[in-house]
């Protein structure tokens, strides 16, 4: 996957081309950034992704500048999980640790309905297991308004930071604290809808994802208030 457009020129024992560690990002990272070019101008936007062996699919709607403007384009899609700010004794060795990856790709419609759908069920279910079984599937009519778009992953790096502050050996006596702050993503107790029917319970997929992201409820039974 190495390639002159992936080659890793700042720092280039962070990175790695490894499909494991690109595909493992990628997988968990909720939100990824697509990168194009609309009437000879660069735009980025944010949007969900989700990886299917060596492929990565985005969705929106059929009228989606950005879908539109990356079918059949070269287009470069990144990913960025931030694990800690990283605060060293002099300002400009403060850094984050971190894990991101980055592809270039050409982008591709799918036409095929099995495709499609097999597409959208990967992403429901990456972002909750167990809702795409629970909820309606999508009628012919909505998937004639959806778009999802096909990214090969065959030109990609990760770049990975991690550990303390690299001070200079000068700084290290100076009295400044020094280290680094951890952060994550928490899963918050579920909201219920105001027109929620009666007698609907939450379901069980919910509770396990507040336990497989440390929600409130994991917090809580590790002895937590």
């Amino acid at each position: 996957m190495q390639t002159p457009r992936t080659k890793l020129r700042r720092k280039p024992k962070r990175g790695s081309h490894e499909r494991e560690a690109i595909e493992a990002i990628l997988d968990e990272a909720l939100v990824s950034h697509l990168g194009f070019v609309d009437d000879g101008l660069p735009v980025v936007i944010p949007t969900l992704h989700v990886r299917i062996g060596r492929q990565v699919y985005l969705h929106g709607s059929a009228a989606s500048r950005a879908l539109r403007e990356s079918e059949g384009a070269e287009v470069c899609l990144t990913a960025t999980l931030v694990d800690g700010l990283v605060l060293a004794r002099a300002v400009m060795h403060h850094s984050a640790n971190y894990r991101s990856a980055m592809l270039f790709g050409e982008g591709g419609w799918v036409d095929d309905e099995e495709e499609k759908l097999a597409a959208l069920e990967a992403l429901v279910e990456k972002i909750v297991p167990g809702r795409w079984g629970d909820a309606r599937v999508p009628s012919a009519k909505e998937l004639r308004a959806t778009s999802v778009l096909r990214i090969p992953i065959h030109e990609a790096s990760a770049k990975i930071r991690s550990g303390p502050p690299l001070d200079d050996e000068a700084d290290l006596e100076l009295p400044v604290w020094a280290g680094v702050v951890g952060l994550r993503t928490v899963v918050e107790e579920p909201e219920p809808d105001a027109l929620l029917a009666a007698g609907v319970e939450a379901p069980t997929y919910l509770n396990e994802l507040l336990f497989a992201r440390g929600g409130a409820k994991a917090e809580r039974s590790n002895g937590q208030p």
